[in-house]
């Protein structure tokens, strides 16, 4: 039987190898994957940005900068977080000089901002790109506190990913749903099925505060849509092939191929094609193309918290932490399982916090 130690451990070390595998070949089209690569199941080394280094085969990427620091934040509070809390953890922890190397230019933007002082509610309105994958491929963590938990967990991805947004855009409602699905993912008895039932509930969460219910709409059928996808298709070409009839467009807008609704519906396609394995989500991911490091955190998160880090290879393991020892910008050095054991502890005490209040409540008969 999985623990849940396991199920933080796969959801980690899944989204760390799917980034590293994808960032080799981000921004490829699938037909050069495969000319290249044939079908692509192992982490090569890439290089980024243009700056001359030289990345060694798992080392991670912008995303999986932004969910360490998301993990830092929840692991030094031993709890669930606020906006603030991680906006502590930025100015603390993020060097603009290194972060030009690690994240995009928002990143560095938005960094540079809280060391001057914008208060954390307010970062958000000075986000440009409210489409964008950006939250929902990286805040992983937020499902993993909130395991058993989807509605904490979206409250809680809403709330926090005002640093990356203004209320209610599209780049959240799918962020929400996504870490409404890891959460389900985390419990004790969950399938397939279980999580993508999270998916369908949630596609409406907070659209009575944001009052534009058409866009829920269009979520909801993109979400149907993904899952019978990832249902019906039995081979992976023909699987391949009809989602990228769908999203195979949109590179004239800026980060046009990192749209949250496209990255999130091919992740969870790829999360039910695969069946919950965290090996083949990632690698069914990847070889999709496009944004090929964002699809493969989402899927293998996914099947990782599902199924734990068993189906995943040992020396992809064994190379995101050998990279992660050699990087000279990362925020933090903790290996995957280091990150997934300081979650789980944080989870532990969450929880010993929580039974602590309900026994001062309960005691003597006080509910009675």
């Amino acid at each position: 039987m999985l623990t849940l130690k396991d199920k933080y451990q796969g959801c980690i070390a899944a989204t760390w190898a799917g980034s590293a595998m994808g960032a080799a070949v981000e921004g490829w089209d699938y037909q050069k994957i495969e000319k290249t690569h044939g079908r692509l199941d192992k982490l090569l080394s890439y290089e980024h940005y243009g700056n001359g280094w030289k990345r060694p085969p798992g080392t991670t990427e912008d995303g999986i900068e932004r969910q360490k620091l998301i993990a830092t934040a929840i692991i030094e509070k031993r709890d669930r977080i606020t906006a603030a809390d991680l906006v502590a953890v930025w100015r603390r922890d993020l060097d603009p000089a290194k972060v030009k190397f690690k994240q995009e230019p928002f990143d560095l933007a938005l960094c540079e901002l809280a060391k001057a002082g914008c208060p954390a509610t307010m970062l958000g309105t000075m986000w440009p790109y409210p489409t964008v994958v950006s939250v929902a491929r990286a805040s992983h963590p937020i499902g993993l506190i909130n395991a058993g938990d989807p509605e904490s967990a979206a409250s809680d991805t809403y709330d926090i990913g005002r640093l990356y947004s203004y209320d209610n855009v599209p780049g959240l409602c799918w962020a929400a749903l996504y870490n409404a699905g890891i959460a389900a993912a985390c419990a004790p008895d969950a399938t397939v099925q279980s999580v993508t039932d999270i998916f369908r509930r949630y596609v409406g969460f907070r659209k009575e505060a944001a009052g534009l219910y058409g866009r829920y709409g269009a979520i909801e059928t993109e979400v149907n849509r993904a899952i019978e996808i990832g249902t019906k298709h039995t081979e992976y070409a023909a699987f391949r092939e009809e989602l990228y009839r769908h999203y195979a467009g949109g590179d004239y807008v800026v980060y046009g191929q990192s749209q949250a609704n496209e990255v999130v519906a091919k992740g969870i396609a790829a999360f039910v094609f695969s069946k919950g394995n965290p090996r083949e989500a990632v690698i069914d991911a990847v070889n999709l193309g496009r944004d090929t490091d964002c699809a493969a955190a989402v899927a293998g998160g996914l099947a990782g918290a599902l199924s734990g880090p068993g189906e995943l290879p040992a020396e992809w393991i064994r190379q995101v932490n050998d990279a992660t020892v050699q990087d000279p910008y990362t925020n933090n050095k903790r290996s995957a399982e280091q990150t997934a054991q300081g979650l789980f502890d944080a989870y532990c005490a969450r929880r010993a916090a929580m039974q602590s209040y309900l026994d001062t409540m309960n005691a003597r008969g006080f509910l009675a």
